[in-house]
């Protein structure tokens, strides 16, 4: 290599070096002063040193080099262990330059390469023999369910009653929630055979202005979630915009589309726009229409962004005239002012015993007066409402007037509801009272309701029992989903009809669902809690519970060597940034002026897909993410007087804020805003490493984990959320839960690398999977139609994960169906 080269590269190499160094001293001795660690900075001046001598003596400073390299190797196993994501972050940066100098024209002497370089050598060939060493390192718990146990398909499942194996009638296939399909043509022996059988386009597509929330007061989430129903030979679903359509089961050619024009205003409003499901109800067989036809005796109900809910014929699609007016009610009524965007449902109703019921999702975070969260019961024929569960009403169920109004800012209860039929009871995933940060405000009922699971009376809305699963919630840990139905052994032999609640901290509280009560054998204990830091003019529980008869998918709390990043300079900073907050653990308090670590986050370990349940062979399936946040309350007083943030006090529509308060949340009526993030670094990376996504099958008989693997790759999202990078198996944040067969195969698409997979749902292993044209992010379903059984998925995309959007719904069946076209 010519000595004109060297001459160039060899002093650009050091100033490179040193300014990488100088970085690093400056920064870890920051790191330092924090009470974290030493490596940075020493790193950091080593570094200078190397490149400092190097000047003039370029050997002596690859041999400084070599030193650190050596000495970070093994700082790095005594600190992660043989760790792939650990020591890939605190290497690989290190290993880049020092095959950089490895190169010819870099740093020679004049003697042979050999004799300048073997040190170097040397330390970069025990620094990858590390990195290559900890590649053989499992993140999986590796188990089997035992044959006879996958083989117990012919126990109680009472939930299920009256449901065709063929169908799958309700969001969870049975208002029970399992999620469970007891067909079992689909198995692991033939499962590579499964093909897609027909592909359909909805036509309801992002618009330009709908993407990506940037904070939780700006833009639009477009978020395809539905998990359609199947009933006799017809899927029914509901798209972000929410048309409701009716597709042939067989070929997946459009029967009916219907779209109920939602208004602009609200739709312009509200910062999710999502459907997850529609509901289905029949009237008794001597029903007849207001014009004497057996019109809407089937009937589809769908929840519509402007805050109304939709009842049509399932045949035909067009509105039942007999219920509301004209096929709507307003769920307005009884709410008194209502700004635009401030309620809305992105869940199906429970239809039950004659009774749709539904809540609704309330802006989070801001004010104190929002509207209520009450839970209302309407005629399915014709829209009258028959109860109202009201939290802060005496007594709490009641039948308001038409001047009634029901209280404000009361706990809601925005996901999925659940039922037991024969029990008459229904179960309520309830949230917080608005804001979810601060609770100086909040009322006795409120603080009773909130982050619980409430059974109510099906036909009177008369609570029955209340378990909470977490006190004076300030971490939005609000139940995201009802709890699932299983049948359960008893000490004596006998079923205990019992009801798994999942929830975002990744805990599975087991219960009896007649009483509420813990189920002998699965306890739940008040552990102590940190109680420091928080707000003076708020309070916090000593203790909260947790379950312990069921293993927990809640994450170990956050050490500093968890830091994690792209390089080792942007992982020192999530180091800093750990030594800078406020952070204590679980349910460490929001700090005012202070950032808070919150981790387990309000996106999950498990969000509103919930777990799901195989009713035979009691087993618990979910898939779980695992994403710290960041929370900081300051005064409102200051952003205010600086015009950043418009005063309010509830009349009217909500003022536009400016700047940086788009991403703030308001909390009017508190003293406080809050602002609230994902914890990444500057270059987009998460400062909490891999594993970033779990699945895990708990044996609900004998109480420990069968299976537990990572899922998902970083295919699809790269630095920066762009949509390319290297396969990495981290496991991969996701929305949307599985679907269980008695098959044995377990079916899910949720993560963000736009795959649907199948796995044996004996061991855990993916034993099929198929490249999806758009996110995954909704919860699959099975049905059987002309003796075929079929596995579908909708697959367009979630704003929030920057997933691919689209508009697709899919159906797999074994050696497809050729001859069904794509519509």
């Amino acid at each position: 290599m010519s000595a004109s080269l060297q001459r160039v590269m060899s002093p650009l190499t050091s100033i490179l070096l040193a300014v990488v160094g100088l970085f690093l001293l400056g920064g870890g001795g920051y790191l330092l002063v924090l009470g974290g660690s030493w490596f940075y900075a020493l790193m950091g001046l080593v570094m200078l040193a190397a490149a400092g001598v190097s000047f003039r003596n370029p050997l002596l400073g690859a041999r400084l080099y070599a030193v650190l390299l050596l000495v970070a190797t093994i700082w790095s196993v005594f600190e992660v262990g043989f760790d792939i994501w650990g020591l890939e972050v605190r290497l690989f940066t290190l290993v880049g330059i020092a095959a950089w100098m490895l190169l010819p024209w870099v740093w020679r002497t004049g003697q042979t390469w050999v004799s300048d370089k073997r040190e170097l050598l040397g330390s970069a060939v025990i620094a990858m023999v590390a990195i290559i060493a900890s590649c053989f390192t499992s993140y999986s718990i590796n188990g089997t369910l035992p044959a006879d146990r996958m083989a117990a398909t012919n126990q109680s499942d009472l939930t299920a009653k009256d449901t065709p194996d063929a169908d799958w009638p309700a969001y969870g296939r049975t208002v029970g929630g399992d999620r469970y399909s007891p067909l079992a043509q689909i198995t692991p022996a033939n499962v590579s055979n499964l093909k897609r059988a027909w592909v359909t386009r909805t036509g309801d597509v992002q618009k330009a202005d709908e993407g990506v929330v940037a904070g939780p007061d700006q833009g639009h989430e477009f978020n395809l979630e539905v998990t359609p129903i199947k009933v006799d030979d017809t899927l029914y679903l509901c798209t972000p915009h929410n048309w409701v359509m009716a597709l042939d089961a067989k070929t997946g050619k459009v029967k009916w589309k219907f779209d109920p024009k939602p208004a602009a205003e609200d739709l312009a409003a509200n910062v999710y726009l999502a459907c997850r499901g529609v509901s289905y109800y029949k009237a008794p067989d001597d029903y007849t229409a207001p014009d004497g036809s057996k019109a809407c005796q089937k009937r589809i109900f769908s929840p519509v962004g402007d805050v109304r809910l939709l009842a049509v014929d399932a045949e035909t699609g067009k509105p039942c005239e007999d219920f509301g007016e004209h096929g709507f009610i307003s769920l307005r009524q009884y709410l008194g002012h209502v700004p635009h965007g401030f309620h809305f449902v992105t869940s199906p109703p429970l239809v039950v015993k004659d009774r749709v019921v539904l809540g609704g999702w309330i802006f989070d975070n801001q004010a104190n007066f929002e509207p209520s969260g009450a839970i209302r019961a309407f005629n399915p024929i014709n829209g009258e409402i028959e109860w109202a569960w009201d939290a802060g009403h005496n007594p709490e169920n009641w039948k308001p007037g038409p001047n009634d109004e029901l209280t404000r800012d009361t706990p809601n209860a925005w996901g999925v509801y659940t039922a037991d039929p024969e029990l008459g009871l229904l179960y309520l995933p309830m949230g917080n009272a608005p804001p979810d940060n601060w609770g100086g405000s909040r009322r006795s009922f409120d603080d009773a309701t909130s982050s619980a699971t409430i059974a109510l009376d099906i036909e009177t809305g008369e609570r029955r029992w209340t378990f909470q699963t977490v006190h004076h919630d300030l971490w939005d840990m609000d139940l995201a989903i009802g709890p699932s139905m299983v049948d359960l052994p008893g000490p004596n032999g006998e079923n205990i009809p019992a009801l798994i609640q999942s929830t975002k901290r990744g805990e599975f509280f087991v219960l009896d669902r007649r009483t509420g009560k813990p189920v002998p054998g699965y306890p739940v204990e008040e552990r102590p809690v940190p109680t420091a830091g928080v707000a003076a003019d708020d309070h916090v529980s000593p203790t909260q519970p947790f379950a312990v008869g069921l293993p927990s998918l809640t994450p170990p709390d956050l050490k500093e060597s968890d830091m994690w990043g792209a390089t080792l300079l942007d992982q020192m900073i999530c180091r800093i940034q750990f030594r800078q907050s406020a952070y204590e653990g679980q349910f460490t308090p929001p700090h005012v002026g202070k950032t808070t670590i919150v981790y387990p986050a309000f996106y999950g370990v498990v969000d509103w897909q919930g777990a799901s349940i195989d009713p035979q062979r009691k087993l618990l399936i979910a898939n779980a993410s695992y994403l710290p946040f960041r929370i900081r309350l300051e005064k409102r007083q200051k952003a205010e007087n600086a015009g950043i943030l418009p005063k309010w006090n509830g009349q009217g529509d909500k003022p536009e804020a400016k700047g940086d308060a788009l991403s703030v949340s308001p909390d009017y009526g508190t003293p406080y805003i809050a602002y609230t993030s994902p914890w990444l670094n500057p270059l987009q990376i998460p400062c909490k490493g891999p594993v970033w996504g779990k699945i895990t099958a708990i044996d609900l008989v004998t109480k420990k984990i069968v299976w537990q693997h990572p899922v998902g790759t970083t295919r699809d999202t790269g630095p920066f959320r762009t949509h390319n990078n290297l396969p990495l198996p981290t496991g991969m944040y996701n929305i949307g839960g599985s679907v269980l067969t008695k098959g044995g195969v377990s079916f899910m698409g949720a993560t963000a690398d736009d795959y649907l997979r199948g796995f044996d749902m004996s061991n855990g292993k993916v034993i099929w999977q198929d490249r999806l044209p758009a996110g995954g992010q909704a919860t699959p379903m099975s049905y059987q139609i002309d003796g075929k059984q079929y596995v579908v998925i909708a697959a367009g995309g979630h704003g929030g994960l920057g997933t691919r959007s689209g508009d697709y719904i899919i159906a797999y069946s074994l050696n497809g169906d050729q001859s069904a076209a794509a519509h």
